[in-house]
């Protein structure tokens, strides 16, 4: 885990390597993102569902909602959300 852990904090894309466990792990994908956000792209799609985890990943980068689950793009009150929060 540590091994890839420093993997992907120098290179997010190294996430798409990880096992499926470290890639539906909630802090090791957004520390991926730290390093690249396009990351998300290899995110498990139960964190692409996740609501709050998704927020969180547009925190750090609005263009995270591209890799978002499409019923999350879907949902206006979700987007409501998004663009409150990143509304600059």
């Amino acid at each position: 885990r540590e091994i890839v852990f420093e993997a992907v904090r120098q290179d997010g894309f190294a996430l798409q390597y990880a096992h499926e466990d470290l890639r539906k792990d909630r802090d090791f994908v957004l520390e991926a993102m730290r390093e690249d956000w396009r990351a998300m792209t290899y995110a498990r799609a139960d964190l692409k569902r996740d609501r709050e985890f998704v927020l969180e990943a547009m925190r750090q980068n609005w263009a995270a909602v591209s890799c978002a689950d499409e019923d999350l793009k879907k949902d206006r009150d979700f987007i409501l959300e998004a663009v409150r929060q990143n509304w600059r």
